[in-house]
């Protein structure tokens, strides 16, 4: 009687649970605390080149820099809050350095070192992570990983220069990036030198392989991201890209195929939160409304730098920020567009913080916001191991198939 008399009122309890209404609250909650337990890796933040131009020094005037600011989309107060474990630090190489004899190796020398520099003045809030392991490490201990990726391979101007870089802790190499240089084409150049990758770009993809370095396929021709899946020996990813599906004009996004291809090469798409990456509508009213503006400003006697500009500027932008902005819902449907054409274990984050300028989206102004993402994930019935797989379990996964194809 005692045993039926349990099970009686275990049943009802989950009838009772079943039967509580999941709140917006509720779900809230729920995506701030995924985003805590999970690890979130970015596959792109352009924090160090953002503190370049700013003539960062590794000087005691400057040690507060990347733990709280009011400048820029990146530090440690508003990573934490948004539960961000893991950010690739872009190492930007612009492609006007691909003119300099060492193709821009000075300047990733100065960002490589200014990672390492943030991580030895703060010891206790950030960590090096070289592999997946070294950034669960540091999740246990509660610090933010900064791994490293190199946006342009420009300074690659010889095979043996990747060595150099994988010992300095470069993880991934995104091959090229507004220009066409020694490795491949650019989406955003249409010389088309190399007709896709050069033959130099075959040995690179390869030594990489080799080294333990990821493919990255961001900012490349088409013709260069399907050469580069057909060489590589390991998955590649996209560590800042979006479809092009939504974009049709912009060809540094990804189309449907390039998105299926890569998911069948075992790759992932780490989607790009730029409003110009998201949504081809906005980018025409941008044009639009910048016109507006400089009317605006024009009929005053300003030009857009002039100081007395900013707070009309400002004013303008918050007036039509509908116009200006996608939103977190077009992040998710990015998401949800990849997931249906390669699969749920093909797409991750790569938001481009610090990188895209004032065009995130309303709802992902900076990296505070991950839960909110996760909360719009959550509400179009995306399960807990679907968001860790897109926080974090699929660049694992290629991650570590890069460094078993290294090791054999």
């Amino acid at each position: 009687m005692k045993k039926t008399f349990i099970l009686l009122l275990s049943c009802l309890t989950i009838s009772l649970l079943a039967q509580t209404p999941v709140t917006d609250e509720l779900l809230r909650k729920q995506a701030d605390e995924l985003a805590h337990r999970f690890i979130i890796v970015d596959g792109h933040v352009d924090l160090p080149y953002r503190l370049s131009v700013k003539n960062f020094r590794l000087t005691k005037e400057f040690t507060g820099l990347p733990i709280q600011t009011d400048e820029g989309d990146f530090d440690y107060v508003r990573a934490k809050k948004g539960g961000l474990s893991a950010p690739f630090m872009s190492i930007y190489i612009p492609s006007s350095y691909q003119l300099q004899p060492d193709g821009g190796k000075s300047l990733a020398d100065s960002l490589m070192g200014m990672v390492v520099g943030i991580t030895t003045m703060h010891p206790d809030k950030f960590g090096l992570a070289f592999s997946p392991d070294e950034i669960e490490k540091n999740f246990a201990a509660g610090k933010i990983s900064l791994p490293m990726g190199m946006e342009n391979g420009a300074p690659i101007l010889k095979t043996s220069d990747l060595a150099y870089f994988h010992q300095s802790g470069i993880r991934y190499i995104t091959l090229t990036h507004g220009k066409d240089n020694l490795i491949c084409d650019s989406s955003y150049d249409t010389t088309r030198t190399n007709n896709g990758l050069s033959p130099f770009g075959r040995e690179v993809v390869l030594e990489m392989n080799r080294l333990g370095i990821m493919v990255d396929i961001s900012h490349v021709s088409d013709a260069a991201f399907y050469q580069a899946i057909g060489v590589s020996k390991a998955p590649v990813i996209a560590s800042h890209s979006s479809c092009r599906s939504y974009t049709p004009d912009f060809h540094r996004n990804m189309s449907d195929d390039m998105i299926q291809t890569l998911g069948k090469n075992g790759g992932v798409i780490m989607i790009n939160f730029g409003s110009t990456f998201l949504d081809g509508r906005v980018v025409k009213s941008r044009e639009a409304m910048r016109a507006k503006m400089l009317a605006m400003l024009e009929a005053k006697g300003l030009k857009e730098e002039d100081e007395d500009a900013k707070p009309l500027i400002k004013i303008f932008t918050e007036e039509n920020r509908d116009s200006l902005f996608a939103d977190v819902e077009m992040v998710a449907n990015h998401i949800d567009h990849a997931v249906k054409l390669a699969g749920i274990d093909h797409v991750g984050l790569g938001s481009d913080f610090d990188g895209v300028g004032d065009s995130l989206p309303t709802g992902l102004k900076d990296v505070s916001a991950y839960p909110n993402l996760i909360y719009v994930l959550l509400k179009r019935g995306y399960t807990e191991e679907d968001i860790a797989k897109i926080c974090y379990k699929n660049l694992f996964r290629v991650w570590r198939e890069v460094e078993r194809v290294a090791k054999n």
